[in-house]
Formats: structure tokens, C-alpha cells, sequence
């Protein structure tokens, strides 16, 4: 009697995972959420670029976080606590690519007149879309583009 238990367990695990294996996630968005060193010169850093506080976290008074949004993105935000040290490096090995359905060169201007030094201007990019890049003031790298043209 145990054998067959643990043959027929065996056999719903193999099927379990032979299902699972053919199934992709159906995801509808991603919304990445960024520890920053100081929030508030993200959050003005982000509002430069054309991003809006949607929601803000507070305790106490101290404010802790946000979500911005920018269109249909959505970005969070949150104070990094110290807790994990306060001069870890952030970022390193990501970048975060924003498609954009607005003028680039535009976008691009704004970002500068409100004080964010570009990383690399405007360019057309191999793949038919046109994009600058922007570090983040806690090291995040970010490329803003336009869609491909078709």
C-alpha cells in the first residue's frame, strides 16, 4: 500500500510539473520598486524627467516612500533604512528601460533644464527607436526611448 502511494504521488508530481513547465506567466506589467539613499532628490530627480507622485508613504510625519507613475508606468520608491549598510552600491548589473510614447529629444531637454546631467544625449539606436540614458542619484541606470518604428 505505500508503494503505491508513492507511486502515485510520483506520478501527480511528474504531471504537476510537465504542466507547469508548459505554462508562462501571463504577466500584464512590471513595476519596479528602487531602495533609494535619498528619496527626495529621487523624487526630484524622477519629477524631472516627467514622472508624478501617484501615492506617498509617511510615518510619523517622515516620508518613506512613493509610487510615481508616468502614463501607464509605474515606478516605487523607498527610503533605504541604513540597515543593510549605509554605503552599499545600488543598482549595479540593472538598468531600468523606460519606453516612451513622447518626443525623446524633448524629454530629454526637460530632464536637463530641471538640473539631471544625461549620460549619453539622444540617439537613434540600431533597433529604429531613439534614447538617452540617466543614472539615478543612487546609481540606478535608466535609458528613456521611444518605441521602435515599425
Amino acid at each position: 500500500m505505500l508503494m503505491t502511494r508513492q507511486i502515485a504521488r510520483a506520478t501527480f508530481l511528474e504531471t504537476l510539473m510537465a504542466d507547469s513547465q508548459n505554462k508562462t506567466l501571463q504577466g500584464t506589467s512590471v513595476m519596479p520598486s528602487l531602495t533609494v539613499n535619498n528619496l527626495q532628490q529621487s523624487l526630484d530627480f524622477f519629477g524631472g524627467l516627467g514622472f508624478e507622485v501617484e501615492d506617498r508613504w509617511e510615518e510619523n510625519g517622515v516620508l518613506l516612500g512613493a509610487m510615481l507613475k508616468a502614463g501607464e508606468a509605474r515606478l516605487g520608491l523607498s527610503q533605504d533604512d541604513g540597515k543593510k549598510g549605509s554605503d552599499r552600491i545600488k543598482g549595479v548589473g540593472m538598468r531600468i528601460y523606460i519606453e516612451a510614447a513622447d518626443d525623446i529629444d524633448q524629454v530629454a531637454a526637460r530632464a536637463k533644464t530641471a538640473g539631471i546631467t544625461l549620460k549619453t544625449e539622444p540617439h537613434d539606436t540600431e533597433w529604429g527607436s531613439r534614447a538617452f540614458e540617466v543614472t539615478e542619484p543612487s546609481g540606478f541606470a535608466l535609458t528613456i526611448a521611444s518605441r521602435a518604428s515599425t
